[in-house]
């Protein structure tokens, strides 16, 4: 557990905490990085690889996978309902975020991140294996359905957000949030047709909360961004976004869990939604 004053402390655990946990049976650890290859180079003892595209999402609509495939998934990795699953990756954790989010579309309550992520497993020198574990299947009771409703939010949703005036939080860098690019500075464009944001959005880069070493920064740092310089409020209705929902995981994970906000949601569909969808209102600069 790491207490920089934060909410939910229990949601972060240091590497070192990881390091002495590793045997743990109730405990899984879970990798999900951009790059799908690094967990093939290294990773850590007994983690397990989920492919944020291949593993969560489903190959033909543009949505999730059903309750039914995702129980199979955790049975696969011996990860049963009771079962605390810690997420960590690279990119200072912005894909563990992102599939921790899509853990709790499903209910699943058990999880924390690794603080600093890959990153700063490997700048302090430990232990990384090539070998992939395997462990007995678990038994997971598949929900109803996802919590889609709490923690997620469609196009229409964010259009009423926009507006009724309500708080959105643009988590993208600053030229995408102008448009002056549709794509992340050094990625390719993925086929989004205007620019721009979305009309009151607030520009809050996601990585804003990171600190150098790929950690969080502290619940009084994160408090001074969100809420002196962007004006976010207790108890307001969030919603943020990014081009795909991926970097948006990562503040909702921020908003939520370290600084306590009880209404955030993922605007999944994001700017490759909203940027081609025909109508949609889009402001620049």
């Amino acid at each position: 557990m790491i207490d920089k004053n934060y909410a939910h402390p229990d949601a972060l655990v240091t590497t070192q905490w990881v390091a002495e946990h590793l045997s743990d049976p109730g405990l899984r650890l879970i990798e999900s990085n951009e790059d799908i290859l690094l967990y093939d180079t290294g990773h850590i003892q007994g983690a397990v690889h989920i492919d944020w595209r291949a593993d969560l999402q489903d190959e033909t609509i543009r949505d999730y996978i059903t309750v039914e495939r995702f129980s199979a998934l955790c049975e696969r990795h011996g990860i049963s309902n009771n079962t605390t699953v810690v997420f960590y990756g690279d990119k200072s954790n912005w894909w563990a975020c992102y599939a921790l989010w899509v853990f709790r579309l499903f209910g699943h309550t058990k999880v924390k991140i690794m603080d600093g992520g890959r990153e700063k497993w490997i700048a302090e020198g430990r232990h990384l294996t090539r070998a992939v574990p395997h462990f007995v299947h678990g038994h997971y009771s598949p929900s109803e359905k996802r919590r889609d409703d709490e923690i997620r939010a469609f196009y229409d949703q964010a259009l009423a957000q926009s507006r009724e005036g309500r708080p959105l939080i643009d988590v993208r860098s600053p030229g995408e949030f102008r448009g002056e690019m549709t794509h992340m500075p050094e990625y390719p464009q993925e086929g989004v047709l205007r620019g721009g944001h979305i009309p009151g959005a607030a520009s809050v880069p996601w990585k804003m909360a990171v600190a150098e070493d790929a950690t969080f920064k502290s619940y009084e740092e994160l408090r001074t961004i969100y809420e002196d310089e962007a004006g976010l409020k207790r108890g307001d209705d969030v919603v943020a976004y990014c081009r795909i929902g991926e970097r948006s995981s990562h503040t909702w994970f921020v908003l939520t869990y370290l600084l306590g906000y009880k209404n955030v949601r993922n605007y999944d569909g994001s700017w490759t939604e909203w940027g081609n969808r025909v109508g949609a209102p889009i402001e620049k600069g």
